[in-house]
Formats: C-alpha cells, structure tokens, sequence
C-alpha cells in the first residue's frame, strides 16, 4: 500500500499541507470509508451529492487516521488534524493513485468488456502469479473511486497489476485507462449490458474501446476477433493487436474442448498444442482463457505454467459457480450479472452437460436493455431448446416475456412465469430432485442467489 508523506501527497494532488509539522508525517494506506480505517491511514472525504465524507473527518481521526484530504469549498476544516487541501478530493483521490502507480514497477493489465471481464481477470492474476508478484481488483471496485483505491492498495514490489475497468456510460473507461495507463488491455467482447444508456451494440463497443485511451506506446490490445466492432477499430492501430475468438481467422482460436461437470478442457492452436484445463464451466469461457494465454505469452510465462495457474483458477463468486445442494441436486449460481449475450451462454451450457436427470432454468429481467427490452426477453426464452432443457421458470415483470418466448416450443406444463419469489421457490423445491441440474441466471438486483440459498 501507498507509503509516503503528506508533503509527497501534496505535490502528487496539487493540494497544500496543513497543521505545522504535518509536512513530514507519513500515511499508511487510504481509505474512503470510517468502517474500515485503519491506523495511519489518510482518509478521503469524497463529496457526492447525497453523502459527504468530511462530515465524517473527525470520526476518521478518532479511529487513527493519520491525516486527510480537505476540499477547500468544504466549511469548517479541523484545526487539530493533519491536512491536504485540495479543489476536489475525487480529482484528488485519482491525481494520487495515477502518481503512485507511476512511481512503481509494476506493469499494467486492463480488463474490460460486456461479459467476462471479471473472470477473465482472475483467470489473468491466476496465470501471471505463477511468475510474478500480481495483485488485482477485488470485488466490484472497478470504477472511478474503486480503481483508484485498488492502485493505492499495491505493494512497492508488485510486478503486475490487473485492473478490472467497468462503466455504466461513455467517458469512464477512458478516465480509468488514463489513470492505470496499462501496458496490455483485454476486451472480452461486446454484448448488450448498457444498451439504455448507450443506445446501441456500437456505442457499447466504442466505450469498451476507450481501455486504449491510456494504453502505452506499443502497447498489447486483446480483443475479440470474431466481433467486427472491435475488428474494424484496430485497423492500422498504434498497438500491437492480438486476436481471440471460435474462427480459426483469430491469431489465437480453439482446436478441440471437452465440457465435464468440474470443468473444461480445451487445446488451442498457439502453446505447443498443450491442453488446458479450466475449472469453470462454459466454452464462453474458453475465449476468456484464450485472451489470457495470449497475454500470458506476452509477458513470458511458460506454457507449464500458464496450465498450473489455469488449473488453480478461483473465481469471483456466483459466475457459473457450481454448487451441491440439498438431497444430490446440483446448481449452478450464475446470478451476479445477465445480458441476453451470458444468458444464451449460459443456458447453452446447462443443454451440453451431461449425466443429469432433469435440466431446469431458472431466469429473471435482465436489466438497462433500453427500448427493445421485450423483444430480448422474449428471443431469450424462444432460444431455448425444449430437448435438452426440462423445465423454465422465470422471475420478475420482464422474465415474463421469457416464458413467452419459451412457450413458442415448451409444453405450457413446464414453463412457470413468477413475480413472487417465494411462490418460484415452493414449485421448484416440488419438481426438482436428486441428480437433476438447476442454472439460476439474472441481474443483480433480482437478487436470485435467494433461489440458490433456498436449495442449498
């Protein structure tokens, strides 16, 4: 973590030190919150529009921060506390992170895309800790506050940083990759996530593609090959462009793979033929590996080793996560995040699986679609295939729309459309038994990891 004194923090945030003989005290770690202070910390009071941290300075202080960033516009700053004086402590919280990474060593990985990134980070960190010191974004702080604090979390000695960058709209990935300025950056692919806001598959690609905003001169760009709105963006590109995908157009594709109930396995045409093995289900999940090992070549990690850090993958929880449940019923909780693009996926994995008694979907809205909302659901639901999938239930107003859809080759006796999550929970305990297989799938905030619970 970040080690330096006020005086270093000052001129890396254009901001001036106040309390005599504050200049020379040093900090230990940041941190924006008084829950989780720490002591020697500074604190940064961010001031949004429904909360304002220098309410809570003091707070901060009695629980042994060191000294915190003040936004000069703020009243009444504590005279009997080390300060930094800045015009914006967020300004401030992103000048600071983007100064101390360039201070270090370490190299940078930038990830990002509509589906995947977050595995396809952990599968990156896994793979290069075989060979470096790698540290990466924990949990969800991928965005304008979280990246900076992950940056400010790294060791003096990390090698090789990963760093997720997410985004609801235009701009922001373009600020996340000028702050990390990373060496290599991953685009998993384009898919829907964000259509209300951007309004289209081609705006989602280009903020997907600022990533290359803060990319270094000769920088390594990853990307989906078999998506022409990334393809057609790198013609003639400044970096070094390395493609991924099914079609054997790709620099890097798969020559065979094998789906089994702990995993896959997979070759591919680049790594001396080597198999791999992954222990996450879905052959989405292929191409993400693909795009890490074509990273992982780049930065000379053996092919052994890439094997080992694959086999030793742990992934961010509830993405296709297998899991025993009650009375020998599998589940695969899969309800962190949902776009018609990781639905499909995901239900053509539950359709290749083998050796189980019944197949049953559980699927809900899938959120900030924009104006074709319905006509996704409902395509979603029709996608289905009615031989290898038993039953569908569906959760929510829109998820509605997928039982419609499903009902275009479902028998109406096994397609159950719900609002009440309790009324789904009852029905399905009463039809699912041992040896059968349950995907639970949809956007966070349907919050369907309450159906995993119930089975588990």
């Amino acid at each position: 973590m970040i080690k330096r004194t006020l005086e270093d923090i000052a001129a890396w945030v254009n901001g001036e030190v106040s309390g005599q003989g504050a200049a020379s005290l040093e900090i230990a770690g940041v941190s924006k919150d008084t829950r989780t202070i720490r002591e020697g910390n500074l604190y940064i009071p961010i001031a949004g529009e429904n909360f304002n941290g220098h309410a809570f300075v003091k707070d901060a202080a009695g629980k042994g921060a060191a000294g915190s960033l003040w936004q000069k516009d703020q009243p009444n700053p504590p005279a009997d506390l080390p300060l930094i004086l800045v015009e914006d402590t967020l300004q401030a919280l992103q000048d600071l992170a983007s100064n101390y990474l360039a201070s270090l060593p370490a190299k940078v990985i930038g990830v990002t895309g509509s589906n995947g990134k977050t595995t396809t980070k952990d599968m990156v960190a896994s793979v290069l800790a075989t060979t470096y010191k790698v540290q990466k974004t924990e949990g969800n702080y991928n965005n304008h506050i979280g990246l900076p604090l992950t940056i400010l979390s790294l060791e003096e000695d990390t090698e090789m940083a990963v760093l997720e960058m997410g985004m609801s709209g235009r701009g922001e990935i373009d600020l996340l990759s000028r702050i990390a300025k990373p060496e290599a950056a991953i685009i998993t692919n384009i898919g829907e996530s964000h259509l209300q806001d951007l309004g289209s598959r081609e705006g989602i690609s280009e903020a997907k593609f600022e990533i290359t905003a803060g990319l270094r001169k000769n920088g390594t760009l990853v990307i989906d090959g078999d998506e022409p709105l990334l393809t057609e963006k790198v013609v003639n590109s400044p970096f070094q462009v390395i493609t991924f995908g099914g079609s054997e157009t790709n620099d890097y594709y798969p020559v065979k793979s094998e789906q089994k109930s702990d995993g896959t396995f997979f070759t591919t045409n680049q790594a001396d033929g080597a198999e791999f093995f992954i222990p996450v289900l879905g052959k989405h999940n292929i191409n993400n590996a693909l795009a890490v090992i074509a990273v992982a070549q780049k930065f000379g990690v053996a092919v052994s080793d890439i094997k080992k850090g694959l086999e030793k993958l742990k992934i961010t929880g509830m993405r296709t996560e297998l899991i025993e449940g009650n009375d020998g019923v599998t589940l695969i909780n899969d309800a962190y995040n949902a776009s018609p693009t990781s639905m499909r996926a995901a239900v053509e994995l539950l359709q290749d699986l083998k050796g189980y008694k019944k197949k049953i979907v559980v699927l809900s809205d899938m959120l900030e679609l924009g104006a074709d909302e319905e006509t996704f659901h409902f395509e979603t639901g029709k996608d289905i295939d009615a031989d290898k999938i038993d039953y569908v239930f569906t959760f929510g107003v829109l998820g509605k729309k997928i039982a419609e859809g499903a009902k275009e080759n479902f028998q109406d006796h096994c397609v159950f459309a719900y609002e009440d999550k309790q009324a789904l929970i009852a029905k399905l305990k009463e039809i699912v038994e041992k040896e059968d297989i349950v995907l639970v799938k949809g956007s966070r905030g349907m919050k369907l990891e309450e159906v995993v619970n119930a089975l588990t």
